[in-house]
Parts: structure tokens; C-alpha cells; sequence
């Protein structure tokens, strides 16, 4: 690796890459410690081994309202296997001992980071190898201070981009977060029963032009047409939440089968990455 490229942040680098290659970016998301610590590190390993460009991580909590029924009950199991945000940084710290270059970001309710103390979380989190924090619940009013934090710590603060958003404010969250910006590809909470909601081009392209890092796209993610959509609409990612963890909660009991099913899954979602023509 070259100077200049040591330089560059690993989403930098991954967005790099596979933009030189011609495709986008096919990111997971699963629930620290679901469905249990032991568990919950082997699934991650069987992402990045079937071809995860990067990682989305949740931080289990009691009271998700972003998210729809299938990562509540997640964090349910989690938090049921003991799971406390300390575990969930073990875990990232063991996957980023075995892994340097794949991106690795966190998904966190604004009261466990204000727990803990803004600064003191956003140091651990940067000590555990992640590379970005994304607080889902926090009002653009006061982005502007978790920002600070994150930044001062080495971490991308990244901020939810709402398909509703006018054009001042996705101007004004282009200019706060950093690795990569989380547009929701649809209104509401997760879940992968309801999909991706078209066009989104013209918000994508709004806030590159505000200056924004590269735009991934979440909420309504399950299938490989929906990916492909989202690299089409000028994204360069998709992240797919509860159509992943749904694996894990229908194979419970069963490791084997769920890392099977999750390698499955991970291989036909990433071949939706594939520009064509």
C-alpha cells in the first residue's frame, strides 16, 4: 500500500476500490451480540469471509424506535444474553485483530453514548478498531456536538439522510458526516417486508453536490434488484439490515445453518454491487 492510500480512512479506500472495479458496495448490518457473544463474532466472521465490502454494527438497546420488529427482537436476544456495550467492543476489537482493512461502523442510541460520556465512548469505540458511529436518534440540531466528539477520537461521525429531508438540510448533514452518508431509501422504521422507495437519484445527487462522502442506502434492502437500484440511483453501497438479521432469528439453535444461510445471502446481495454496462 502507498503512502497516500495508508492515508486515506478504510471507507475512503473501500469506495476507492471498488469504484476502480465498477461496483458498489453491499454492507450487512446484524446486532452485537445476537444471539449470543460466541455466536454473534462467528456470524461476523462468516460476512466478511462471503464477501461483505464492510460492516454495519448495532449496539443492542432496550428502546430502538428507529427500528421495525425483526432487530428489536435482535437486541431483545442480545440484551437477554447479557450482551453490555462493553461485550459489543470486545467483539469489535477481536474482528478488527483479524481483519485491518474492512470498515467496520457502529449503530447506537444516543443515550448509551451519553451513558458513558460522549468522549469516553467515542475513544473506546475508536480503541475496538471501528472506523464510524452513527447515533440514530439524534435531531440535527445537535449533530453538531457528537461530530466534534467523534471526530476528536478518530471516528466518522455518519448522520441519517430522511428522503423527506429538504434541500437545506441534506446540505446541511453533507457537510457534518463523514465516511459515508446513511440515506434511507424509504420513510419509516427498518424492515425488510416493505422496499425501497423510487426514485432517489435526485437526492443522491443533491448531496454530492453539497460535498457529502459517498452515499449508502438503507431501510427496504433484501434482494440483489434492490441493491442494484441503489448503485443505479448513483449510490455507492447498500446496507441490508433486517433481511439479514431475519437469518439469524429463523435459524436459532442452529449455528451451522445460520452461518450457512448468511454466507448464502451475503454472496447473491453482493452480486447486485455489479454495475452493468
Amino acid at each position: 500500500m502507498s503512502g497516500s492510500e495508508k492515508k486515506k480512512g478504510r471507507y475512503a479506500r473501500l469506495f476507492a476500490r471498488l469504484g476502480e472495479a465498477g461496483e458498489g458496495a453491499f454492507i450487512p448490518f446484524v446486532m452485537l451480540g445476537d444471539p449470543n457473544e460466541g455466536e454473534s463474532e462467528a456470524i461476523i466472521e462468516t460476512l466478511i469471509e462471503s464477501g461483505a465490502d464492510a460492516l454495519e454494527l448495532g449496539m443492542p438497546f432496550s428502546d430502538p424506535i428507529a427500528d421495525g420488529p425483526v432487530i428489536q427482537t435482535a437486541a431483545n436476544r442480545a440484551l437477554e444474553a447479557g450482551i453490555t456495550p462493553d461485550d459489543c467492543f470486545r467483539i469489535a476489537a477481536n474482528i478488527r485483530s483479524r481483519h485491518e482493512d474492512i470498515p467496520m461502523g457502529l449503530l447506537v442510541y444516543a443515550n448509551l453514548l451519553i451513558g458513558r460520556g460522549p468522549e469516553s465512548f467515542y475513544e473506546r469505540a475508536s480503541a475496538s478498531g471501528l472506523d464510524s458511529v452513527l447515533v440514530a436518534d439524534v435531531p440535527t440540531v445537535e449533530a453538531s456536538a457528537f461530530a466534534r466528539h467523534a471526530l476528536a477520537s478518530g471516528i466518522d461521525p455518519v448522520f441519517i439522510v430522511p428522503p423527506n429531508a429538504s434541500d437545506d438540510k441534506i446540505r446541511e448533514i453533507a457537510g457534518l458526516t463523514k465516511g459515508y452518508a446513511y440515506f434511507l431509501g424509504r420513510a419509516g422504521v427498518t424492515g425488510a417486508d416493505r422496499e425501497m422507495a423510487a426514485p432517489v437519484s435526485s437526492r443522491v445527487e443533491l448531496l454530492k453536490r453539497a460535498g457529502s462522502p459517498p452515499v449508502v442506502i438503507g431501510f427496504g434492502i433484501s434482494r440483489p434488484l434492490h441493491v442494484r437500484a441503489a448503485i443505479e440511483s448513483g449510490a455507492a453501497g447498500a446496507i441490508a439490515g433486517s433481511a439479514t438479521v431475519a437469518i439469524i432469528a429463523e435459524n436459532l439453535g442452529d449455528p451451522e445453518k445460520t452461518r450457512e444461510e448468511v454466507a448464502r445471502f451475503v454472496r447473491v446481495m453482493k452480486s447486485g454491487t455489479r454495475r452493468l454496462g
